[in-house]
């Protein structure tokens, strides 16, 4: 009997110090021509973060009555957007007041949301559980049913090493998966690594997506690349573009307290621009023809921070496009289109 009590002993003693099962290293494939992405050094890629982290992604049961996921706002039909809408609708019918972001080539980005409210991708997924418009719930209720759930406290413990599941590994799941979202295989990919050739209407559009909208500068055009330019097209920072002369939405500002920050917002990515209508922060232009004709001729020159960047354009009285010009521009928008965010099985549901 001694034996048999001391033997159990060393069973729990043993099993209270179980290891957990090593992970899979997950080897990113980064898009050619791309930098190499500056992932979280403590939160390395692995198959079963990555892997946990998509399936969180597109459970529901992080709202509050188990109807949306994240993926309910974030469709990869529509470049991780949310089919067309201008504004996502919640759980409750509430209707939030920003448009949807897409949410590919996240790994190179430092700020998050239009308003740059969350600094990393880990703290970002905990917000719309908690948003009273989105999923209406709250992180202990989650990880409630999380820790309640066989197959969830299996998952974790095989990513994490974790036997009781908190917000920290909810975060770095999804934040994993996130960061594999990478799009660099579209049209204007292949034309610049030689493999493809652009037609006679799209290289015009590059040449005005490049070009300075200064009417004294050698190369007539648009301007687009002081902004959108780059592998990335985006250059990551928060700008007014003349929007609005009145700010009604604080932007960057409402996070800041700073009003030199009022009416500014992040930069988007213009890759898979085709697939991400409605646009700008408020979903206001329906179509790419209205965005560029906003550039061509309405911006508003005393938008309150406009910036600086927008001198040319506002001195020449709007871009001066004609319509052949501006339909060359959005003929140039539509190559960088990347049907690989579409169809990867990856980033599909796998409750499917």
């Amino acid at each position: 009997m001694r034996y048999l009590v001391l033997l159990s002993m060393a069973i729990l003693v043993a099993g209270c110090g179980e290891n957990p099962p090593p992970t899979t290293p997950f080897a990113l494939s980064v898009p050619q021509g791309f930098p190499p992405p500056p992932i979280p050094e403590d939160n390395p890629l692995t198959v079963e973060g990555i892997l946990l982290g998509r399936r969180l992604f597109y459970d529901p049961v992080l709202s509050r009555d188990s109807t949306q996921s994240c993926a309910s706002c974030h469709n990869t039909a529509f470049g991780m957007t949310d089919h067309g809408l201008q504004f996502s609708v919640g759980i409750t019918g509430a209707v939030g007041d920003r448009n949807s972001m897409p949410l590919h080539n996240l790994a190179y980005h430092r700020a998050f949301f239009w308003d740059g409210r969350a600094p990393s991708l880990r703290e970002l997924t905990l917000i719309p559980i908690q948003d009273p418009r989105e999923m209406d719930h709250s992180v202990p209720a989650v990880l409630t049913s999380l820790n309640a759930n066989p197959t969830y406290r299996d998952l974790f413990w095989k990513a994490f090493g974790v036997r009781s599941i908190t917000a920290e590994e909810v975060g770095l799941a999804m934040e994993q998966f996130l960061l594999t979202i990478m799009s660099g295989s579209s049209k204007f990919d292949r034309f610049a690594r030689g493999l493809e050739s652009l037609t006679p209407e799209e290289q015009q559009g590059m040449q005005l997506f490049n070009g300075e909208a200064n009417p004294n500068a050698p190369t007539r055009g648009a301007d687009c690349f002081h902004c959108h330019g780059g592998t990335l097209f985006t250059n990551h920072k928060f700008m007014n573009n003349g929007l609005d002369a009145v700010i009604t939405d604080p932007g960057l500002g409402g996070v800041t307290g700073n009003p030199n920050d009022n009416g500014k917002f992040k930069v988007p990515s213009l890759r898979n621009i085709a697939y991400t209508a409605p646009y700008m922060h408020d979903g206001r232009f329906q179509t790419l023809m209205q965005v560029v004709e906003f550039y061509n001729s309405g911006t508003h020159a005393n938008s309150p921070n406009i910036d600086p960047s927008m001198g040319d354009i506002i001195r020449s009285g709007g871009l001066g496009l004609n319509l052949q010009e501006r339909m060359a521009l959005v003929a140039f928008l539509n190559t960088l289109t990347d049907t690989s965010v579409e169809t990867d099985t990856l980033f599909q549901n796998p409750f499917n």
